[in-house]
């Protein structure tokens, strides 16, 4: 029966990394693979995490199941950072995933019980956001999320929640927006969250980078204003970016209710659907992360560890903001985005020059990867870009 499967099409970044990898040039740029990098173009463990690690080998005992919730104390010790010192405990519940792909998946799978028929997203988005809504079966309705001057399009997203409501369900990036880096303002955030509380629909708020945009505070300003106006949402969180974590996979699924009927119930769900789909989360990471949590020093060397990745990135984007404009190229906005990611506008013959022709390797989109420069290759791709488009 084998033999009647479809064939798939390759995935374009797994080629890009093996294109990368055989590349000879000593100066060849990876701008495509969507991990942190530092100066000297290292993924490091955290600090904060190698010691908790140590202490887990050290007064772990045992590695029996911990049930599909995963580590309770991982989701708990989160819950300040996310919704708030001061957020209402008794309106939230959560449960481990694995990674923010197994957050978002719950989030979607526990919608769609609900009753939720369509999700309404902001394309440009992660690719795994609509490859999960078509693989679940609901409905994808797509608008634009980025205004030809590199910001976010509230007017858009105004158009399209006009015509919805309830049994729909809407997603959005808490911070740091994947691919393009355009996040909502402040002032945008204020006009959004009534905007759905009003209409009766379900937020879906994915917070993967939280840290990596303006700081931890400020990068939960959108979701915070959300839950202060609507009845319920329900957040996918990951640990996989603020805490380099990328290959433990280290993800939370939150509900927020009023009614504590419906969290119990929504609770009940995620459990049944994470069972049929991974039965108990990888402890490791979830491990070290709640250890850092209820720690108060290492809770402050993970902070610190933030910090320095945030200032590298803002020192990069800095640096290609001041170039202004490259050929056709505006540079200007990626001074005013977060994140690892922003989009370049080019065409796919203009990408594959600057592979063929400079080393440099970038996704099919135009997405690049900020922490894959350096104060020693920016201008050697500010040089390359002016090339291919000129």
């Amino acid at each position: 029966m084998l033999e009647a499967l479809s064939p798939q099409p390759a995935d374009a970044l797994l080629g890009l990394i093996k294109l990368y990898n055989a590349d000879p040039r000593p100066e060849k740029i990876d701008l495509g693979v969507g991990v942190y990098r530092t100066a000297s173009g290292a993924t490091p463990v955290f600090r904060a995490i190698k010691a908790a690690e140590a202490r887990l080998l050290e007064q772990q005992d045992s590695k029996s199941y911990l049930g599909p919730e995963g580590d309770m104390g991982f989701v708990r010790a989160l819950i300040p950072h996310v919704f708030g010192a001061g957020f209402d405990a008794s309106r939230v519940d959560g449960m481990q995933a694995p990674g923010g792909t197994g957050a978002v998946r719950l989030a979607i799978e526990v919608a769609k019980r609900a009753g939720v028929r369509r999700i309404v997203m902001g394309t440009p988005s992660w690719p795994n956001h609509a490859q999960i809504v078509v693989a679940t079966g609901l409905e994808l309705v797509p608008f634009g999320h980025m205004t030809a001057e590199g910001t976010a399009d509230l007017a858009a997203l105004e158009a399209v929640l006009a015509t919805a409501g309830p049994g729909d369900a809407v997603m959005l990036h808490g911070c740091c927006h994947n691919p393009t880096g355009v996040d909502y303002t402040p002032a945008q955030w204020d006009v959004i969250a009534p905007m759905l509380a009003a209409r009766g629909v379900l937020p879906l708020i994915d917070l993967a980078y939280q840290g990596l945009g303006e700081g931890m505070e400020a990068d939960a300003y959108g979701l915070r204003a959300v839950l202060a106006a609507v009845p319920e949402a329900l957040v996918a969180y990951s640990c996989d970016k603020n805490f380099g974590l990328y290959r433990d996979r280290v993800g939370a699924f939150y509900a927020v209710t009023g009614d504590a009927g419906a969290l119990t119930r929504a609770m009940a769900n995620g459990a049944s659907i994470a069972r049929a789909a991974w039965s108990m989360p990888p402890d490791h990471g979830a491990a070290a992360v709640r250890l850092v949590l209820e720690d108060a020093d290492l809770t402050a060397l993970w902070l610190a560890e933030l910090d320095e990745m945030r200032d590298r990135m803002r020192e990069v984007r800095d640096r290609l903001a001041a170039a202004q404009q490259v050929g056709p190229v505006p540079m200007a906005p990626l001074g005013i985005q977060n994140g690892l990611f922003s989009m370049l506008p080019l065409t796919g013959e203009q990408i594959l020059a600057l592979r063929e022709a400079h080393g440099i390797y970038m996704a099919g989109s135009g997405r690049i990867n900020i922490a894959g420069l350096t104060a020693g290759n920016i201008e050697p791709f500010i040089a390359a870009l002016r090339a291919v488009t000129a």
